[in-house]
């Protein structure tokens, strides 16, 4: 039988070869937001690990919106400049697609890199104020944002609009929206974070309504050909928090804004906050997702090997598989993962002497 894994998949006008997705990894080694060879290493090595599609890093829209001195952007002429360099190579030498994540940290931001501890800057690292949807800090010993006012938000979302005509423009084959994690959209999608009593607070409605502004005025700029998506949270996985209902609830929502997929993530809105550690946790919320919001649906957290993919694809639970730290890991997962379920995917073909499907002569040489 032939692999569910590595069978095609279009979403809108692009046509995936399988259904492994390289999920966004944070490398916290950008210059003041700007691309640098790092990422033309780093992205590279992932546009040959046999995934079709691969998310870069979260890219913030605005410089206060890095979550830290790190953290990429797309918000200066030089930073398209920079990572229109970086894509055009991944273009180039690898086989997979490329999509980029455009985020906005909110009162995550202003953070050290998770290797200098990952807490809130302290007064001579060059910390920024942060925003919120209301003044509560993240956890303990984190800054104090500040309650976003209706300028703020119609920066944000102005800056979001221009970030994703950016990256139409540097040739992405995908642009997402990062809507989870506890950054700013996600921050005013869950109760745990808005307090706001204005109509971006209270029912969830309300608190749906500046993301939706936000995706419908990036599905705006956005060729209709090109996808769009959304990663949101499954569950905030606290009392009170956003639950498997709201996110169901909201990837209707975001379908009708313009949506081509969803990505289903968990976690993350509060320091307080501590995710399950099982093998694929956030599969069954995005089963529910894909079932009864109608929309492709993807899902990632702790999935490792091909035949747990290969399982998650297979029996319906969603229509593609993202993964992480696998990835970091083996580079080369996905040819691993073709070997294993009896599938082939593409190669450079100076790597094609690793498969001998590709290359009948390659035991011929060393």
């Amino acid at each position: 039988m032939a692999s569910a894994l590595f069978s095609p998949i279009q979403l809108a006008d692009l046509i995936l070869d399988n259904r492994i997705v390289v999920s966004p990894m944070c490398q916290y080694s950008a210059d003041d937001g700007v691309a640098n060879d790092w990422h033309v290493s780093h992205l590279g090595m992932l546009a040959n690990s046999g995934a079709a599609l691969a998310i870069i890093e979260a890219t913030h829209v605005e410089r206060p919106g890095r979550i830290t001195h790190g953290c990429l952007g797309l918000y200066s002429d030089h930073c398209e400049a920079a990572l229109l360099h970086v894509i055009d190579h991944c273009h180039r030498i690898g086989s997979a697609k490329l999509g980029i994540q455009l985020a906005h940290a909110g009162r995550k931001a202003s953070a050290q890199r998770p290797w200098e501890g990952g807490a809130a800057l302290g007064a001579s690292a060059d910390p920024w104020d942060t925003i919120a949807p209301s003044a509560i800090p993240f956890g303990p010993g984190w800054h104090t944002p500040r309650a976003a006012t209706a300028d703020d938000l119609a920066r944000v979302r102005e800056a979001f609009v221009s970030a994703a005509a950016r990256a139409v423009r540097i040739g992405f084959d995908a642009i997402e929206l990062h809507m989870a994690h506890g950054y700013l959209a996600h921050s005013f999608m869950s109760p745990i974070s808005n307090k706001r009593t204005d109509q971006y607070g209270g029912a969830f409605e309300n608190r749906m309504r500046w993301p939706l502004e936000v995706t419908a005025a990036v599905r705006s700029v956005v060729p209709k050909g090109l996808p769009l998506g959304a990663r949101i949270t499954g569950s905030d996985w606290l009392d009170g928090g956003l639950t498997p209902d709201d996110a169901v609830s909201a990837a209707k929502l975001l379908k009708q804004a313009g949506c081509d997929y969803i990505d289903i993530s968990s976690g993350g809105v509060s320091a307080e906050a501590r995710n399950p550690t099982g093998p694929g946790y956030n599969v069954d919320i995005a089963a529910r997702v894909r079932c009864e919001a109608g929309i492709a649906t993807r899902t990632v957290g702790m999935i490792v090997t091909p035949k747990q993919a290969e399982a998650i694809v297979a029996d319906g639970k969603a229509d593609m598989v993202a993964l992480g730290r696998a990835m970091l890991d083996d580079p080369h997962w996905g040819w691993h993962a073709a070997r294993a379920l009896g599938a082939e995917v593409k190669r450079p073909l100076q790597y094609a002497r690793a498969g001998e499907k590709l290359w009948p002569g390659a035991a011929m040489y060393g």
